[in-house]
């Protein structure tokens, strides 16, 4: 009997986890660490919502197996959303399937339309499951670049022209997970034209959709006309509503796409709980005061995070949506590498970053920094960072 899982064997070991077991064992011996490693929300969802989930709990029908696609209430609301929001129509019969988070919907994308040996454009640095996910699925990945800029269409170019088979699926993330990197609505429609013109399927991840800051809202690749033929775009309650646990999420778009996810969803699980999809309607058809409250509180976060670090003595570039700073790190660690830079950053300054080479090649140099924490513990963590550089010869 054989204990080598080919599926297990394609995944190196999670380096995001070892710092997480630092944190962990840390908090366990008394220490404070501050937590500015997982993008974990720190605040509720609005009270209505909590109200919504419990009273159709206390339901005695809502308790058996949920519909795999999503009520059709739900649904309809997603649909609303996309109309009020970017001004695409959408059909909640055809074109909107709800998911137990944006992570779930794009590996059960990759369970419906991959193949062995299909290869994946998806970028790096970027948010594991935008790789793994296909991985697991049995695809090969070639990277491109996140930054969208000439060098990201010559590399989509390149990948096409020298790569076998063919690419048959491109991701993309923005804002960008972990680099915090924006679009505008002109390069959504010259990706959509490149995607028609190579016959290549565009999966865009827009999680972070509200989180966007200085008044420049974030675009959806589907408000391009004809988007629909080649794209499909996954959302998520989690940091809009700060619904993170509720795993509350939706893909929309192209419906043979949604057509397939489908099908692979009615294998695979039964829907989530009624009652936190009717507390989703709530969320999306209520009052958006959260919505906007969310943004503020991130933006603030932002900025205290930004002008503290840097008279610490570490500058960080400022995100201009997400709720993640894509920070390089200080010059006197570059020799030690992200991972270590965050093992030493934990133990000596008390602060936890995710480490940038836990998001590809590409990331190592960086770490991820989560603004989930209010800006008292920001300007305590910029404290203990400044006495830490100091101690370390870096300023």
């Amino acid at each position: 009997m054989s204990d080598e899982f080919y599926r297990i064997r394609r995944l190196p070991p999670y380096v995001i986890a070892e710092v997480n077991n630092m944190r962990h064992a840390a908090r366990q011996a008394g220490r404070d660490i501050i937590d500015l490693g997982m993008g974990n929300p720190d605040h509720p969802p609005p009270q209505h919502v909590i109200d919504k989930l419990c009273e159709v709990a206390q339901k005695p029908n809502a308790h058996g197996y949920s519909q795999s696609k999503g009520i059709p209430g739900l649904r309809k609301a997603q649909a609303n959303y996309y109309g009020r929001r970017f001004n695409v129509d959408l059909d909640p019969e055809r074109e909107v399937v709800v998911t137990m988070g944006s992570k779930e919907g794009l590996s059960s994308m990759a369970t419906a339309i991959i193949a062995p040996g299909d290869v994946v454009l998806a970028p790096s640095p970027s948010y594991p499951i935008h790789t793994f996910g296909f991985i697991i699925a049995g695809a090969t990945i070639r990277s491109v670049p996140t930054t969208p800029d000439e060098h990201y269409w010559k590399a989509l170019d390149n990948a096409m022209a020298y790569t076998v088979p063919r690419p048959t699926v491109l991701v993309v993330n923005y804002p960008s997970n972990p680099t915090a990197e924006t679009v505008d609505l002109e390069f959504y429609e010259r990706l959509v034209a490149w995607a028609r013109e190579n016959k290549v399927w565009v999966l865009s991840d827009l999680a972070y959709s509200e989180l966007y800051y200085d008044g420049k809202p974030t675009r959806s690749i589907l408000e391009v006309p004809g988007a629909k033929d080649v794209a499909v775009e996954f959302t998520s309650m989690s940091k809009t509503y700060s619904m993170a646990g509720w795993r509350m999420g939706f893909a929309v778009g192209n419906p043979q796409l949604i057509s397939a996810l489908t099908r692979v969803k009615s294998y695979l699980d039964y829907g989530a709980f009624t009652p936190i999809q009717a507390a989703a309607c709530a969320a999306l058809n209520g009052q958006q005061d959260i919505v906007e409250e969310n943004r503020q509180r991130y933006q603030r976060r932002r900025d205290v995070m930004v002008e503290s670090f840097s008279r610490a003595g570490w500058d960080i570039p400022t995100p201009p949506a997400s709720m993640f700073a894509w920070a390089p790190i200080p010059k006197a660690f570059h020799n030690v590498g992200s991972l270590e830079f965050s093992k030493q950053l934990l133990e000596h300054a008390g602060v936890a970053v995710a480490a940038g080479v836990g998001y590809g090649e590409e990331g190592e140099g960086y770490v991820r920094i989560a603004m989930v924490e209010n800006e008292q513990r920001l300007r305590q963590a910029a404290r203990n960072i400044k006495r830490f550089l100091a101690s370390s010869g870096s300023i």
